[in-house]
């Protein structure tokens, strides 16, 4: 176990852990991303939306104090620009960090109105986040802490899995809520769900919010399997090696060419085809990771607006401590903050004058 000194036995001594805590500026990333989202919900427009978030976020990443690299980025399947791989963000001073960015996990949801959106971040050593390259989708699992991480698998049947997690729990099959996508290829494991006695929650959007309630007490999920998004899936262990769920992940090529690329990419099949744990997704000590709810969901509130100004709900984590924070913030538009949507637009239309003015 980690040992914390103590200072006078007044409480421990915050001077042991070297650093600063990265998350609590990152919040705000997360929080400007979700401002400007959110005021799409219920539009229609999954598309403005997600337009919006990644505006959002890039005006409060260039002022955080780090050299960042995009590893996990805006992909091609949301159809919006995109934070891309390899783009530089931060200032450019110390720490140099990968980072891994979803301005909005539900966009669609987003665009219906539904719950569960979320923006997230996360940022770690250089080198330490898993690149899935061209792959687009991979296979996950989700349990929660109480279930050793030895005592489940991939490729187990869904119906051991879910008695696995029902000892751990100290709960009956039946009172086993499993998380999964709705979608067609997720048809045959629903119904295995269903015939073990489990029952299923289904989602159109948003499995990182869902996967990141496995590991929240009281949250009404306590498993999350299916097939999604492989940022997403970096992104969720990025928070997991803090909060403490189970991840297990594998890489799912759509087709014969994309997964030709991938073993191009990764340098062997067995690579393409391994199961990978929490740390095979998100290793090194530190990292880093901030959540902003876009929409009320099960694991944060969403943005609600209200006269001058609106609330978020976040959580920031750090891996190194153990820390987990959750934040109510308030924004006033009368007042010039950097997650204020109204001051962006206004520096974004000063920084665009004055490139025009060193272009003439």
């Amino acid at each position: 176990p980690l040992h914390i000194p103590l200072t006078h036995g007044q409480g421990p001594s915050y001077d042991f852990f070297e650093g600063r805590n990265l998350a609590l500026e990152l919040v705000r990333v997360t929080e400007s991303a979700a401002l400007r989202c959110s005021q799409w919900y219920g539009r229609g427009d999954k598309i403005a939306a997600d337009q919006a978030a990644v505006d959002g976020m890039r005006a409060v990443l260039r002022h955080i104090k780090m050299k960042g690299t995009i590893v996990i980025g805006e992909g091609e399947k949301d159809e919006a620009p995109m934070l891309y791989n390899g783009e530089r963000v931060g200032d450019g001073s110390s720490p140099e960090v990968d980072v891994a960015v979803d301005p909005v996990d539900g966009t669609t949801m987003t665009a219906n109105g539904g719950p569960g959106a979320v923006s997230v971040i996360a940022v770690a050593e250089k080198g330490a986040m898993f690149n899935p390259g061209p792959v687009v989708y991979m296979e996950k699992l989700v349990v929660p802490e109480q279930v050793h991480a030895s005592h489940v698998h991939l490729d187990d049947p869904i119906s051991q899995t879910i008695r696995t997690v029902a000892v751990a729990k100290k709960k009956a099959v039946e009172d086993v809520v499993v998380c999964i996508l709705q979608r067609p290829r997720h048809e045959k494991i629903i119904n295995e769900v269903r015939a073990a006695g489990a029952r299923v929650k289904l989602i159109e959007d948003g499995d990182v919010a869902a996967s990141l309630a496995v590991s929240k007490h009281g949250s009404g999920v306590d498993m999350v399997v299916g097939t999604g998004g492989s940022p997403e899936g970096v992104i969720t262990a990025c928070a997991l090696r803090a909060l403490g769920a189970h991840m297990q992940a594998r890489l799912a090529p759509r087709d014969e060419e994309e997964r030709k690329a991938a073993i191009a990419f990764l340098g062997s099949a067995d690579r393409v085809d391994r199961v990978m744990h929490t740390a095979d997704l998100c290793g090194g000590k530190e990292l880093f990771f901030a959540a902003t709810g876009v929409t009320d969901g099960e694991f944060l509130r969403g943005v609600h607006f209200h006269m001058g100004g609106a609330s978020t709900h976040s959580m920031v984590v750090r891996n190194l401590s153990g820390t987990v924070r959750y934040m109510d913030t308030h924004h006033k538009w009368a007042k010039p903050s950097i997650t204020n949507p109204r001051f962006q637009q206004q520096a974004d239309i000063l920084m665009s004058n004055e490139g025009e003015e060193v272009d003439k």
